[in-house]
């Protein structure tokens, strides 16, 4: 299906929406990888009540947050499908490819900053097809220039950490463009990696340990949600006065 194509079938269906609502309101289904956050939540409402759709009167809306949990994503897209949704609000490139594996039918909207062509969204960014499209941040291609930031800020052959979730699909290639940055610029990079927030501590103590003078934290929602220096990081005082840290 052409992106033009796509879109005259959600503007149909969103068409009907209002006559639809008197015997039953229609549903959108929120997938994130994340978890609820208000400022998402109100940008997403603003959009919807410009469009003449407020949840609640005209509309309904089914929110799923996986919290970081990468592997509940699977089962909350097929519920969403199982409940019949209208379409799929998918936002990051975990929550996009679950709701893409769970139906070719329901219309998939999506905010990623991976590769959509590269993940299976869409067969190319001129000519999307299928049932999806949306909005490449291609946040994940800045990689090279973060690691180029903390080189500004870091003494000269400082040695880095990585932190990097290995339950979310983009972190092989962050890892391979962080290595390759660190390499080019002549840092030693020290790659620590945590899904759960014990690991978290245990990747904190390794980098105390490898003395790092910088810290990249990897682009992910698992992170983001937690973005309080664990006890292993503030026991250190030396390290957490001395260090700094890039938040991707």
């Amino acid at each position: 299906m052409r992106r033009r194509q796509f879109i005259a079938l959600f503007g149909g269906v969103a068409a009907t929406w209002p006559l639809a609502a008197r015997a039953q309101q229609p549903v959108i289904g929120f997938l994130n990888d994340g978890s609820s956050d208000a400022s998402r939540l109100g940008a997403f409402h603003q959009g919807l009540s410009e469009l003449g759709y407020v949840e609640g009167q005209s509309i309904a809306i089914e929110f799923r947050w996986a919290e970081g949990r990468y592997d509940q994503l699977p089962l909350m897209a097929a519920d969403l499908v199982h409940r019949q949704v209208a379409v799929i609000a998918a936002s990051a490139t975990p929550s996009a490819v679950a709701a893409k594996a769970a139906t070719s039918t329901i219309p998939i909207i999506f905010a990623v900053g991976g590769d959509p062509v590269k993940f299976g969204l869409v067969k190319s960014l001129a000519r999307p097809d299928g049932n999806a499209t949306g909005v490449n941040f291609f946040t994940v291609s800045l990689g090279q220039k973060r690691l180029g930031l903390l080189h500004e800020l870091v003494a000269k052959g400082a040695v880095i950490g990585f932190l990097a979730n290995p339950s979310n699909p983009n972190t092989p290639r962050d890892i391979e463009e962080a290595q390759a940055a660190a390499e080019q610029l002549g840092h030693k990079l020290v790659i620590v990696k945590a899904s759960t927030v014990a690991e978290i501590d245990t990747a904190f103590a390794t980098l105390v340990q490898a003395n790092v003078g910088g810290l990249v934290v990897d682009a992910d929602a698992f992170f983001h949600a937690r973005r309080v220096w664990p006890k292993s990081i503030r026991r250190s005082r030396r390290l957490f006065k001395r260090t700094s840290a890039v938040w991707l």
